[in-house]
């Protein structure tokens, strides 16, 4: 390890991932922002972790919008022909090495394509080399393919793209629980017609280097997020790299096992004007705890978004700002705030999360602003935002706007009108949408609201009564002096820092009370 010297401390350096994008406000697509995002991936190659062997990386990944020509001329190649742009979906798909199984795979994939209204166009073998991966990574490495996909029913884009979910999750779903053996050796990565996602159980350097389609200049887009992984609650995964469909993200979600089971109690009441009941019970569940907080974080954006509400209004749901004791909110916001709280909980961090759905990029801080996150923007129309300031060299002679995001604020590029939209406007825009504050006046019941009962409960009377109820109950004369008392005294619960040493109330030969049966 380093050591101190001058201003720098070792102590300082904290392990995290690094999440970063590039794009161009204007929308022009060009190779140099793919390059340039992963030059900055590569830069951020510390914030990334690895395993046993220093060739096996955590995960790293680049997000894109779909570069239409280079693929066409692919699968022109390949003798199959495309539709035209956001036309089609591309599933790139983790099929398994084995080849057998593999068959047996893309058939059952192939009966759900055509049972859910696609045409099958083609795969395409993605190019790969796998030559400076490490053993751990290779041992499990997938065989990686696109399926290019066409819906015959609606042309519509919102409802490709939702169709393509759906299919996504069924096929995912269906085919792990019905054959055996194929864990996660069958993974679709980004279903699409607007983006695709690039990643695998890399580092960062090896991201480029072994998927062969990011050195090709045919290549463009104009926005690529990148992210490089270090893991803190679960093992490395080729799946669980990212960036995600939605999402990169850089932190720890603290309130993940609450977010999860709120989730799963509101599945049952999922309804949708945009999904049928049928198609909903497809894509279930939403949430898993085997997931990463990321990957399920990034399933409830899509879900959220799919379902006819915007990507910056998802994330004002999810990532709140800290709007119940600030007096100099405005009440429109309050409003929104307060009533979606009685909807959603909110996926508290610390975390940084960028975010893209193809036409908008974008990132937040949750309301605790633990995590560094810093942009500029050039006046050639490019932005670049970075977990870290100096990721990716740019000439500051061009520069004409920068900073760093701010705890519970949105920084989003809208890239098909060409702009930059500050955190008041759009939230002025998205508060005003809807009658918030009537919806709380007219809905909301706090406890002050119910009436009182009539009849007072009957207080035990004291003495060997009450002595009695209490022994039964479990109670202990330290609950009594240092819990209830103090309580009853100032109405509030007291606090301790004082560790528990008492057994474990089923290994406990004393009377306890039932609460103490399921810490």
């Amino acid at each position: 390890m380093a050591q101190k010297q001058g201003l720098y401390d070792p102590s300082f350096e904290h392990d995290s991932c690094g999440i970063g994008f590039v794009a161009n406000l204007n929308n022009k697509k060009s190779f140099s922002y793919i390059q340039k995002a992963l030059d900055m991936l590569v830069n951020m190659e510390h914030r990334g972790g690895c395993g046993c062997e220093p060739e096996t990386g955590d995960g790293a990944g680049i997000l894109l919008q779909i570069p239409h020509e280079f693929y066409a001329k692919e699968c022109e190649k390949l003798g199959f022909e495309l539709p035209g742009e956001v036309q089609y979906g591309v599933a790139m798909t983790f099929f398994p090495k084995d080849e057998k199984l593999r068959v047996t795979v893309k058939s059952r994939f192939e009966e759900y394509i055509k049972r859910l209204g696609f045409k099958l166009l083609g795969y395409r073998k993605v190019p790969t080399d796998n030559s400076m991966i490490g053993k751990s990574a290779l041992r499990v490495e997938p065989q990686v393919e696109q399926v290019f996909l066409q819906f015959l029913g609606s042309k519509d884009p919102k409802d490709l793209e939702r169709r393509l979910v759906v299919l996504r999750k069924y096929a995912i779903r269906t085919i792990r629980s019905e054959m055996k053996g194929i864990d996660d050796s069958f993974y679709i990565a980004s279903c699409s017609s607007k983006k695709i996602v690039y990643k695998g159980m890399l580092r960062t350097d090896q991201v480029q280097e072994y998927y062969l389609d990011l050195q090709n200049k045919e290549m463009k887009t104009a926005l690529a997020v990148v992210h490089s992984r270090f893991s803190t609650n679960t093992f490395p995964q080729w799946r669980l790299a990212q960036p995600f469909r939605y999402i990169a993200h850089n932190g720890e979600i603290n309130t993940i096992k609450g977010n999860v089971n709120w989730m799963k109690s509101k599945q049952v009441l999922l309804e949708s004007t945009e999904f049928t009941l049928e198609e909903i019970d497809w894509m279930m569940p939403i949430c898993d705890i085997r997931r990463s907080d990321s990957s399920n974080l990034d399933n409830v954006v899509e879900l959220l978004t799919l379902g006819g509400r915007s990507l910056p209004e998802v994330m004002m749901m999810l990532v709140p700002e800290a709007w119940q004791n600030n007096p100099e909110m405005r009440e429109e916001k309050r409003a929104f705030y307060e009533y979606y709280s009685s909807i959603m909980e909110p996926w508290d961090g610390p975390a940084s999360i960028s975010f893209t759905d193809g036409d908008i990029v974008g990132a937040t801080l949750d309301r605790n602003g633990l995590r560094p996150s810093r942009y500029c923007v050039l006046n050639d129309g490019t932005i670049v935002m970075s977990s870290e300031a100096g990721s990716l060299i740019v000439d500051e002679s061009k520069v004409i706007k920068k900073g760093r995001l701010q705890p519970g604020k949105l920084f989003v590029a809208d890239l098909k009108n060409g702009k930059i939209i500050s955190d008041d406007e759009l939230k002025d825009d998205i508060c005003a949408r809807q009658p918030f504050g009537r919806w709380l006046k007219e809905n909301k019941l706090s406890l002050a609201d119910i009436a009182r009962p009539r009849f007072k409960s009957k207080a035990p009377s004291i003495g060997e009564d009450l002595l009695q109820k209490q022994i039964a109950f479990g109670f202990t004369r330290e609950d009594l002096t240092e819990i209830l008392e103090p309580m009853a005294k100032a109405g509030k619960e007291p606090l301790g820092s004082m560790g528990a040493d008492t057994p474990l109330a089923v290994l406990s030969t004393q009377a306890q009370h039932i609460s103490n049966y399921f810490k």
